[in-house]
């Protein structure tokens, strides 16, 4: 089994910065793409970053040059760091990875269970 653990989330000022991270776990065996969305009530989920085991990176343009994606390869976590944030960021954030459980199983997307962020004055 795989499990993806969401962590950091909470109540900010606008303007301030906040740090997400995301642990997974489990029987694995690879991890290609990992990457953070976002979802409020009443609306789709969408993108917010992503990153390749690589490390090539892409972003809503709605956070560029606020937020930044990382990862630890050998410690299978991603983090995301949002800076200079606004109203409209807030939202549940998820965390993502494609992972390969083994050499002989294709791989699969899993989700976590969503950290709440809330930016509010």
């Amino acid at each position: 089994q795989v499990k993806l653990v969401e962590s950091g989330g909470g109540l900010v000022q606008p303007g301030g910065s906040l740090r997400l991270s995301c642990a997974a776990s489990g029987s694995i065996f690879s991890i290609n793409v990992m990457g953070w969305y976002r979802q409020v009530p009443g609306k789709q989920r969408d993108m917010v970053a992503r990153i390749t085991s690589d490390g090539s990176t892409n972003y809503a343009d709605s956070v560029k040059g606020r937020f930044t994606i990382s990862r630890d390869n050998a410690k299978n976590t991603v983090s995301l760091q949002m800076n200079s944030l606004k109203a409209e960021d807030a939202a549940v954030y998820l965390c993502s990875a494609v992972i390969q459980r083994s050499s002989h199983i294709q791989s699969s997307e899993y989700w976590g269970q969503g950290t709440q962020v809330t930016v509010s004055s």
